[in-house]
């Protein structure tokens, strides 16, 4: 349902902030800006699409977890567990739920030497940085989890605390409520050109699909799989695009006898519990290839030729089940190295970016928020530090790679 905050036209003609895109990256980006007491200044949320019926936001599975290769994405996760556990008190509105974690954990199972390797590998990063993360020979799944086939597993790693998941859909409700009550100014609009100034190393404006054109002191790329399409109005090329995941909600014959974490297969394919007697699985299609930003189909055969084939291997209970839901979603995804980029671009100083989450971006979001609200009130990063994140990486071509991808 359209938000009655969103108008059409803008209520000005300049803003100090504008953000393009209005989903979760935009809307913890307005919020974490609005809130502060430093900033006195005005910001315009634009927002193509209103119902966000079509966002990653909305069609994310929804998930939280420390399990990443790079200790700066742990780092990330943590605070937005806490950011999570602690949502009623952060907000400070007592109309706003209270919220938890469904520490069901992600178990990532590995069928080769090499593959249990970067299991230790990666467990020691996670350990350093705080994460509970542990291993588990066959033996040890088996014995915790009897519903598994491990005949092919050399290696299991899970951690159970703050990892499963939680509650996306209602964070991002609120974030963007609450920025509107802010004084956060949300239109229904579409950027269709940005003018610099004659030096070119700034934007000066923002030109609407219905003919207006604002000034405006910062822009903000927020703009999801969609981020290439704006950055290409300044000539700006960054390596995010358009990946179509599917998820699959079904329910089995005979149900687990404890909670299913949030299985990585080593085929890729992920499945997870999803409600008291209902489960979830997401793969990526049989060619993963870039898509249409309009592309939401669906490839029929995948679920019955590929996806359900290997759940059914990986537990056996599921070789009788029925398919209650299924949807087509995008990740924007960064072809570079599988992670964010955030900041201002290097020559054209008040154009920043906060793109490239690859699957990822729901539970970064109130960091990367945070992050660029820092970024824009003080002029550094005050928090965490994330200029790892970078867009000179990009310019360079030196990945910062996260290897836990999903």
């Amino acid at each position: 349902m359209v938000s009655k905050a969103f108008q059409k036209t803008p209520q000005k003609k300049s803003y100090d902030i504008v953000i393009i895109g209005g989903a979760i990256m935009g809307s913890a980006t307005s919020w974490f800006l609005s809130k502060n007491k430093n900033f006195g200044g005005s910001i315009l949320v634009i927002e193509r699409d209103p119902t966000y019926q079509f966002s990653s936001t909305a069609r994310t599975n929804s998930c939280i977890r420390q399990q990443f290769s790079r200790e700066l994405n742990i780092r990330i996760s943590q605070y937005t567990a806490q950011f999570i556990k602690n949502f009623q008190e952060n907000l400070e509105d007592d109309r706003v739920p209270k919220l938890g974690i469904q520490n069901y954990g992600y178990m990532y199972l590995a069928d080769t030497k090499d593959k249990a390797k970067s299991l230790r590998t990666i467990q020691k990063t996670q350990l350093k940085a705080g994460a509970s993360t542990i291993l588990m020979n066959p033996d040890e799944i088996k014995s915790k989890y009897p519903f598994y086939n491990v005949s092919d597993i050399f290696l299991g790693s899970i951690n159970k605390v703050d990892e499963g998941y939680w509650d996306g859909g209602t964070v991002f409700d609120w974030l963007r409520r609450s920025s509107i009550d802010n004084g956060v100014e949300y239109i229904s609009n579409e950027v269709t050109g940005i003018n610099q100034n004659s030096n070119g190393n700034r934007v000066e404006e923002i030109v609407l699909k219905s003919g207006e054109v604002i000034n405006c002191g910062v822009v903000v790329n927020a703009a999801g799989p969609r981020a290439s399409k704006i950055s290409e109005m300044l000539n700006i090329k960054i390596p995010v695009e358009p990946r179509k995941r599917y998820t699959w909600v079904f329910s089995a014959e005979c149900p687990l006898e404890v909670d299913l974490p949030l299985t990585i297969d080593p085929s890729g394919i992920h499945v997870r519990q999803d409600g008291p007697d209902t489960y979830l699985a997401g793969s990526k299609g049989f060619i993963d290839d870039p898509v249409n930003f309009d592309d939401f189909s669906f490839e029929e055969d995948l679920w019955e030729d590929y996806v359900w084939p290997k759940i059914a291997n990986r537990i056996p209970a599921f070789e009788a089940i029925k398919v209650k839901s299924e949807w087509a979603g995008h990740y924007a995804y960064n072809t570079l190295d599988q992670n964010a980029i955030i900041g201002p671009h290097p020559s054209i100083s008040n154009f920043m970016f906060i793109n490239g989450f690859s699957g990822h971006g729901l539970q970064q979001a109130p960091a990367m928020g945070r992050g660029m609200s820092e970024l824009l009130i003080y002029g550094k990063y005050q928090s965490l530090d994330l200029s790892p994140f970078g867009y000179d990486r990009i310019l360079n071509g030196t990945p910062f790679l996260e290897e836990a991808i999903i």
